[in-house]
């Protein structure tokens, strides 16, 4: 393995590794304020976990990505075997009432997030060749299957959220490979209506099965009234927006901020880490990393327009697609107007895997950028 060319460096998209590393320097900041009151180290670990995922980061670029294509399918079968194997009658780890983790040396580390990236790569893979013949419904049908499976092993952990990443997914880099837009737009529609109704259905009556627990339901609606339900499944979501209200305009102040001192808020340090960002460092200091995640965004979009094939090009969507989803239903949910789905904000949130995997995840929007020309000598 070798470094990649120094010329090659000179294609490297710098806006896009100084806001990558402005958001990385701010999470730092906000994780060690967040974690203040705990026993545990929090903090040092999150470092640690961002350390690692630049390094690994380093040693993803020094790989040419057009080789990643050849084993698609190898990577894909990884995938689904890591997941399977996380099943609760196998090495699953359970944690919480879920089954997400896999316990290796004494290393947990959960299956979901790297199973994202090799989905990633393969279906870019599977989608360029098919690119051209993605017209009807029929022609649809494979690349459903293809994210099917993988969606149907995670909702046996059980985790919604991330399967609901993988239909965003889906749906970006579908649209990316030049996907019928109106069928497309069609079927997502209707599935969510159909879902909606019946979720309207199980709550409304009760007569037709729901594969979700109802403790899960109950969070997955909270949104709509967590009044309801103050104490129960409501009481995380009010907290969330009684420490952002309370940050306002300038915010109270790194290790200042009651509702997180005090820890009223559960999970401030892990997905409501956005409600920590509003309760200390206010409105502006929100506004603030939201710009800077849509500026990293803008940037994906752009090495996106300029990669030099379509299997870069399709790499790139689906991890802007996961990034952008990410980044709207965990900001959504901590302000109350999108569905509590236990998603992390990306960069941000407490968690090893997730923060490797999504520098790992950036890794490859890099390796896409500094190939996207021919290098001369």
């Amino acid at each position: 393995m070798q470094l990649p060319e120094k010329k090659m460096l000179k294609n490297i998209d710098y806006p896009f590794v100084l806001a990558l590393l402005a958001i990385l320097g701010l999470s730092i900041a906000v994780m060690q304020s967040a974690t203040a009151s705990f026993t545990d180290d929090f903090a040092t670990r999150h470092i640690r976990f961002i350390v690692i995922g630049l390094v690994i980061m380093v040693f993803i670029l020094a790989n040419d990505y057009r080789q990643w294509q050849k084993y698609s399918k190898y990577l894909y079968a990884f995938a689904i075997a890591i997941l399977f194997l996380t099943l609760p009658f196998l090495l699953g780890h359970e944690l919480r009432g879920a089954t997400r983790w896999i316990n290796i040396g004494g290393f947990t580390f959960q299956t979901s997030e790297l199973a994202k990236l090799l989905i990633i790569i393969a279906f870019a893979d599977f989608l360029a060749k098919r690119q051209g013949n993605l017209v009807t419904f029929k022609q649809f049908l494979p690349c459903f299957a293809f994210i099917g499976i993988p969606t149907l092993l995670i909702l046996q952990q059980p985790d919604l959220g991330t399967s609901l990443v993988f239909i965003a997914i889906l749906l970006g880099m579908m649209f990316v490979a030049g996907a019928n837009a109106k069928l497309l737009v069609g079927l997502f529609t209707g599935g969510l209506v159909a879902v909606v109704g019946w979720i309207y259905t199980y709550l409304r009556w009760g007569s037709i099965p729901m594969p979700l627990a109802d403790f899960q339901l109950g969070r997955l609606t909270s949104f709509l009234d967590p009044a309801a339900d103050p104490t129960g499944t409501g009481f995380q979501l009010i907290q969330s927006q009684l420490a952002i209200g309370s940050g306002g305009i300038t915010g109270q102040g790194l290790f200042q901020a009651s509702q997180i001192q005090l820890r009223f808020l559960p999970d401030h340090h892990t997905d409501f880490i956005f409600s920590v960002v509003g309760a200390e460092l206010g409105f502006i200091g929100a506004v603030i990393l939201l710009a800077l995640y849509f500026f990293l965004i803008y940037r994906c979009i752009y090495i996106m327009a300029h990669a030099k094939d379509m299997f870069g090009v399709l790499m790139v969507a689906g991890v802007t697609s996961m990034f952008l989803f990410h980044i709207l239903i965990n900001v959504g949910m901590t302000i109350g107007i999108m569905p509590i789905t236990g998603i992390p904000l990306p960069l941000f949130s407490y968690g090893g895997t997730s923060m490797i995997s999504n520098l790992i995840a950036l890794g490859i929007v890099l390796n896409v950028n500094i190939r996207r020309k021919k290098i001369i000598f």
